[in-house]
């Protein structure tokens, strides 16, 4: 079984003040890049949670979003009285030299002036570094579980063109016969026509076999099928824990099965046996495509 790269996750946790949730979304990337988006002071612990999540993720264009909310009963910021005092007062006394007219909402007015606020430092507690974690972990989890879910899509896609292609190598098999005896057919034709020239027909069957030989796919065919073979079983049993880092090995097997059929294309001298090929290109292409969401 495989994993996907993409996928999504969230965890949530809570302190005695704070509920903290955490979102993780992961889309392909040849290695890990984790961006995260934590707030300012949490950041003593960016270094330790990568640390945590490295191992968990893997590989995969990260981001993560830490969302904290207040639960406590006590409010977190206070009226700054004393300003507003020194506010209401010069705003009177401009009015005054201004004769401009009485604001219509003191309230509103003066909240919106700096410092009228006074935000109490929001303090960093072990409940908090705890829940932080707590959450974190159960996001990279659930994104687990989602890759997991997306690979079973990704494994029966496999599955599909991994027999495709087996179909099409054995369709092969006709045709491949049928051209030795045209490519045969074909060069004593256009020996006859020279009938002005004397050869050697003992030296021309030699060459003719040469020549064959030169254009046989067997081994091409035989390496194909073991890599066919190979890329099924580099992806495991259905029901099989997944390993990771399977990704980049079937992107490298999908390129050896590449280079089999280019060569079986270039040697098949075949109307027929290029067709195949083609098909086999085409559904070669759409397995890279999605080789590169294997984690």
């Amino acid at each position: 079984m495989i994993y996907s790269m993409t996928g999504f996750g969230r965890g949530t946790s809570s302190s005695d003040n704070h509920k903290i949730t955490v979102d993780i979304k992961s889309l392909n990337s040849k290695q890990l890049d984790l961006f995260m988006r934590v707030p300012g002071y949490f950041r003593e612990l960016e270094v330790e949670l990568r640390n945590r999540l490295t191992p968990m993720l893997e590989r995969g264009k990260v981001d993560m979003v830490v969302q904290i909310e207040q639960i406590a009963v006590h409010a977190p910021a206070t009226i700054n009285i004393e300003a507003m005092k020194g506010y209401k007062m010069q705003l009177e006394q401009m009015r005054s030299e201004l004769n401009l007219p009485e604001p219509a909402d003191w309230y509103q007015t003066l909240l919106r002036l700096p410092d009228t606020l006074k935000t109490e430092a929001s303090q960093l507690t072990e409940a908090d570094k705890k829940a932080l974690f707590e959450a974190a972990v159960a996001a990279a989890e659930e994104l687990r579980k989602f890759r997991l879910h997306e690979g079973e899509k990704l494994y029966d896609f496999f599955i599909g063109k991994i027999d495709e292609l087996k179909s099409l190598l054995q369709s092969v098999a006709p045709f491949e016969e049928n051209r030795i005896v045209k490519i045969r057919a074909r060069l004593e034709e256009q020996l006859e026509k020279l009938n002005s020239i004397e050869y050697d027909k003992g030296r021309l069957e030699q060459e003719l076999i040469f020549y064959i030989e030169k254009l046989d796919v067997t081994e091409e065919k035989t390496r194909l099928a073991a890599h066919l073979n190979y890329f099924l079983e580099t992806m495991g049993e259905r029901n099989q824990i997944p390993e990771c880092g399977q990704g980049k090995k079937l992107g490298f097997i999908a390129q050896e099965i590449g280079r089999e059929i280019n060569t079986l294309g270039s040697k098949s001298n075949d109307a027929d046996m290029q067709r195949i090929v083609v098909k086999m290109k085409d559904a070669l292409e759409q397995i890279k495509e999605q080789v590169l969401n294997v984690l």
